[in-house]
Parts: C-alpha cells; structure tokens; sequence
C-alpha cells in the first residue's frame, strides 16, 4: 500500500489541510517539499468550497515548497479525506524558528 500524508499548514493566516503522496525535506534549506496532490473528486454530493478552492489554487501545481515553521502537522493515513481550509479561530501562529546555521 502506498503512503498518503495529511499535512496541515498555515497559509496566509487560514489552517490548510492537504493530502499527498510525496512530502519529504527539501535541499532548499528550512523547507519541506509536497509533490501529487490528492483531491477527492466527486465523492461526495455536497460541494465544500474551501475543497474547491484548494482543489483550483493546487491543480496545475508540480510540487510546493513549505517553510517548516508553517507546518503544524503531518500525518501518514491510510485513506484522503476531504482537503479544506479551516479558518484560524484559535489564531494558531507559526512557531518562530531560526533554522540558521551557527558561524563560530
């Protein structure tokens, strides 16, 4: 069975949930790279529009390069659910990390 990861990021001030097939740690230094998104199409008769809306801002994207303190989560699930955006109520906010190198 290949992996699917759930991975819930702030974007924008908005909480993203988003599944993948490919997440790994990028060369790009302080970021982690998602690749093949997945969106459930039609599976459902109600139309969430914060789905829509991802399903629209991903569709022709190849792979995102997210900063790690953006990230607040990531799972490895065993099936999608639905990608939404939820609005950030609680007003959770990225962790400040300083991920430069030490120069002695």
């Amino acid at each position: 069975m290949k992996s699917v990861y759930k991975i819930i990021f702030i974007q924008l001030g908005e909480i993203y949930e988003v599944f993948a097939k490919q997440i790994y740690q990028s060369d790009m230094y302080g970021f982690i790279e998602v690749e093949e998104y997945i969106f459930n199409k039609d599976k459902q008769l109600v139309v969430d529009p914060s789905s829509e809306k991802l399903k629209n801002e991903f569709s022709k994207v190849e792979r995102s390069y997210i900063p790690m303190n953006a990230i607040l989560r990531i799972d490895e699930v065993r099936e999608t659910g639905e990608a939404k955006i939820k609005e950030n109520k609680d007003r959770v906010s990225p962790f400040p990390l300083n991920i430069q190198p030490v120069n002695k």
